[in-house]
């Protein structure tokens, strides 16, 4: 209780002395609007909070969104700017907010009915129990599937079916948590390797369509899946390293024996019909959240939940992503975004640009949408007069990483999924998730270029 106390009085202090500094001394030696300050005040803020957890990580997302309503729409009124405070309760009732839960209200109904029993039982049957080769097999699943579907509908599926596994696995086996982690980032990883795998990809062809070049579905992945398959086996070894199984042998659950009867028919029809909606939602005109509401909707009015189910839902997780939105959206309204994007050096030699502006992605990724992310840092580059190898390569290089961040639970939605499940602590996805950001970063700030002509020289482009 005592420790708990002192990080709340932490965290309270860093707020007032956040605020009093913006307000009394503003930020020394930069040209920075005073919306613009209070929002990286609230950034900074958001940020240690997120990475300390002297807070609860929902309660920071409510923080930011009484700061944004009580400091920084007061401040953008008084430059002029006219936004209504439902710019910042927006990202609250967002579409992503809605594909979050409904994959929550699938990985209820699917636990529900034990059909992720089935699942993790088809998975035992063919990697034989064996740890490593289980790992692998779940993480080039997730990968495939994501690079097709959407990455959060993918993780919540992926770890309703899996945790099966993670329950038959002691407490004390790290190799629980191994499980539990391959998921969102084999994910983020798998939307890499084709343009709708992720919206930053889908920016980056969309600007460099734009810009006259010709980047078919088959080129992008020749540009992209070398990287993804190096990033999938460092993934891979990377968990056996740092959660070891031992001499742990997983074991097949029990068979369920129950008669499979209408209501698990119509489960897995819900959760069929829901998979396919996301897969085809753009084909359909439809927003994947949308699709999302579908099982909602049909699982709570035939009964296949119950009121008690829709209470015990991760509602914690879908406001602390909701707070991630709105940091973003401060982001955008202030400007401060394209500050800390035009501050970067844009002149020189290429490489260097791709080295800062990919770092600065990746940054920036960490702690805001990859989405927003990459809708900041692409435009930038697309004037710049270099030659075109030039141009293609910093393009394709600043969309891989806004997908590499994936150092916090906050970074990306499928590590917000996974850390719902309470299996990891926020400390195990920093460390696994910040030595990937750093390997990609290096792979895709030194080896990409290299790569990148080599192929372009044949493909041309």
């Amino acid at each position: 209780m005592v420790k708990a106390n002192l990080r709340s009085l932490a965290a309270t202090i860093l707020l007032f002395v956040a605020i009093i500094f913006i307000e009394v001394f503003g930020i020394p030696g930069t040209d920075l609007t005073h919306p613009q300050q209070i929002t990286a005040a609230i950034l900074v803020v958001a940020a240690v909070l997120w990475v300390s957890e002297w807070v609860s990580l929902f309660v920071v997302s409510f923080l930011i969104l009484a700061l944004e309503i009580v400091w920084l729409l007061p401040a953008l009124n008084g430059v002029g700017v006219d936004i209504k405070s439902n710019v910042f309760f927006g990202p609250f009732f967002s579409n992503i907010i809605l594909l979050f839960l409904g994959g929550f209200v699938l990985s209820s109904l699917m636990q529900k009915y034990e059909l992720d029993i089935r699942f993790a039982q088809a998975i035992l049957k063919r990697t034989k129990g064996m740890p490593s080769l289980t790992l692998l097999g779940i993480i080039l699943a997730c990968s495939f599937l994501s690079m097709w579907i959407s990455n959060t509908a993918t993780t919540a599926m992926m770890l309703t079916m899996v945790f099966p596994l993670i329950k038959k696995i002691p407490d004390e086996n790290p190799f629980r948590k191994a499980l539990v982690l391959c998921i969102p980032f084999a994910c983020n990883l798998g939307g890499i390797g084709t343009p709708i795998g992720t919206p930053p990809n889908a920016i980056a062809l969309t600007y460099l369509t734009k810009a006259g070049f010709e980047i078919s579905f088959a080129k992008w992945m020749i540009l992209t899946l070398p990287f993804l398959i190096i990033f999938l086996l460092f993934l891979w070894q990377l968990l056996l390293r740092l959660f070891p199984a031992g001499n742990l042998r997983l074991d097949v659950p029990e068979r369920h024996t129950a008669d499979f009867g209408p209501k698990h028919w119509a489960a897995l029809s819900v959760f069929v019909v829901t998979a396919l909606g996301w897969f085809f939602a753009s084909k359909l005109g439809l927003a994947t959240g949308t699709v999302g509401l579908f099982p909602v909707i049909v699982c709570f009015w035939f009964g296949l939940l119950s009121t008690k189910d829709f209470r015990d839902l991760p509602w914690d997780v879908l406001y602390m992503v909701a707070g991630g939105l709105a940091l973003g959206v401060a982001l955008n309204v202030t400007g401060l975004g394209e500050v800390l994007i035009n501050s970067l050096p844009i002149s020189g030699s290429p490489w260097v640009l791709l080295i800062i502006t990919a770092a600065v992605a990746g940054g920036m990724s960490t702690v805001m949408s990859n989405t927003a992310t990459a809708g900041l840092v692409i435009p930038l580059v697309m004037n710049l007069p270099f030659d075109n190898n030039y141009i293609l390569s910093l393009v394709v290089a600043l969309a891989l990483m806004c997908s590499m961040a994936m150092a916090l639970p906050v970074s990306t939605p499928p590590n917000a999924i996974a850390f719902s499940s309470r299996a990891i602590s926020s400390r195990d996805m920093m460390i696994t998730g910040g030595l990937i950001t750093v390997l990609g970063y290096l792979c895709i700030a030194f080896l990409g270029p290299m790569y990148w002509r080599f192929v372009l020289s044949f493909m041309g482009v």
